[in-house]
């Protein structure tokens, strides 16, 4: 007899869509359905993390949503430098790609050992192919933050400081490095190599794809978490924008994949690069330090080395350090086009909301998860879910979030996916992806 999809299942994949067709609508507009949407997304996470419930992934829904994120690509208008055969080129690949992982989900071949690595490998030569197609067919976008990194890149090799440059023909920022040094670092050698950082940024993504299966420890769940965020809407904007959280995404999610071998110890090393390389992520280390798996010590060196990782830049120009790394990004003018609650009071309402009344937003959520972490103890999964939801809120409030943040959160959704261990219970298949997490103390 046949079991029905469990609705926590269905409202996963419901969100997981909607979230998606709604980012990958969202560059370059804003719209109110936009950010009503995304808010929508982060209450059914919040609610998720605040009741500690179970979600059986069970393979019809995944393959719903499969499906669903290809004919999101298809029907819905996507922002794109790539044109014409390109571009129809990159787009059928992810379809395919869709559609072939979703047929391995819920054909007869999902019973074959070797179905969850053709799933997360159809997934990952789908991402593959399609940023290559882009890097090929588009040698220059015209967005600041591709030619930020390349000409970084170019100063790195002739021991220039980055934050002392100007960029060249920039559509956007002219005079400021708004990154912290290692994501420079970090996908330099693609410039320097083949001639484009996206290609260290592939690398990385790989990387990610990796860890992730690591993660999983090569099962369903795994497969499911690297399908999903391979092949979702709007992947082929953020290759062609060079936007850099796949880089983020793999520290974050190689860290977690050393504490749950229990080496926390060594997990260090990519967090530390990672909050190297954004400042935003300084907003995880809080909630790191009261989940004991993790601890003070661990997240105290955390700190220590990426203060060590960033301090040669800094004492090389304070001054330009300061001005490009945080005066300017508090400073700057809100893009009208960014789909969040600050544009939303701006355009709608011509009110531009405090500084103050933000961060508190910001900090309020964030003690929320500090608090429960703390009384919790959650498992890893759980916790990379209150990882996502805390940058997922941040993004929403913040003067400026785009496609690519919000994709960090997804990210850490899928990791969890992954990290989720299967149960042995009755009722649930061995195959099937459980989500689940320990009962409140």
């Amino acid at each position: 007899m046949k079991r029905s999809v469990p609705l926590p299942g269905l409202l996963f994949a419901a969100l997981w869509l909607l979230a998606f067709a709604m980012l990958q609508w969202s560059v370059v507009r804003f719209r109110v359905v936009i950010v009503v949407s995304l808010t929508v997304a982060a209450v059914g996470l919040g609610a998720w993390l605040w009741r500690r419930s179970s979600l059986r992934l069970h393979p019809a829904a995944v393959a719903f949503t499969l499906v669903g994120s290809a004919g999101v690509l298809l029907a819905v208008p996507m922002f794109s430098y790539v044109r014409g055969t390109a571009r129809s080129v990159a787009v059928a690949l992810l379809v395919v790609g869709a559609l072939v992982a979703a047929a391995l989900v819920a054909g007869p071949v999902r019973s074959r050992r070797w179905a969850p690595a053709a799933v997360g490998g159809v997934g990952v030569l789908a991402y593959a192919a399609t940023s290559a197609t882009a890097v090929l067919a588009d040698h220059s976008p015209r967005i600041d933050v591709w030619v930020t990194l390349q000409q970084s890149a170019d100063g790195l090799l002739h021991g220039q400081n980055m934050y002392a440059m100007t960029w060249v023909d920039s559509p956007g920022i002219k005079d400021a490095f708004t990154y912290l040094p290692w994501t420079s670092v970090l996908l330099a050698p693609g410039r320097w190599l083949f001639g484009d950082v996206r290609w260290a940024l592939l690398f990385w993504s790989v990387l990610a794809f990796a860890g992730v299966w690591q993660l999983g420890r090569g099962r369903w769940p795994a497969a499911y978490g690297i399908a999903l965020l391979a092949l979702a809407p709007g992947t082929l904007t953020q290759v062609d924008q060079a936007w850099t959280e796949p880089l983020l995404f793999a520290a974050v999610v190689w860290w977690a994949v050393l504490v749950d071998r229990d080496r926390s110890w060594l997990a260090v090393v990519p967090l530390a690069f990672a909050c190297a390389s954004k400042q935003h992520l300084a907003l995880l280390l809080p909630i790191l330090l009261v989940w004991r798996p993790f601890g003070v010590r661990r997240t105290v060196a955390t700190g220590a080395l990426t203060g060590a990782l960033i301090v040669p830049w800094f004492l090389w120009s304070p001054s330009d350090f300061v001005h490009d790394t945080v005066t300017l990004l508090v400073g700057f003018h809100p893009i009208r086009f960014a789909n969040t609650w600050y544009l939303l009071a701006l355009n709608q309402f011509g009110v531009a909301l405090p500084f103050w009344l933000t961060g508190l937003v910001v900090l309020g959520v964030l003690a929320v998860a500090v608090v429960l972490v703390w009384r919790r103890q959650p498992c890893l999964a759980e916790l990379l879910r209150w990882l996502a939801f805390v940058l997922l809120v941040a993004n929403l409030v913040n003067k400026q979030a785009f496609y690519n943040q919000f994709w960090l959160s997804a990210a850490l959704v899928a990791a969890s996916l992954a990290a989720t261990r299967t149960p042995d219970r009755a009722g649930y298949r061995a195959d099937d992806a459980v989500v689940t997490t320990p009962p409140a103390r």
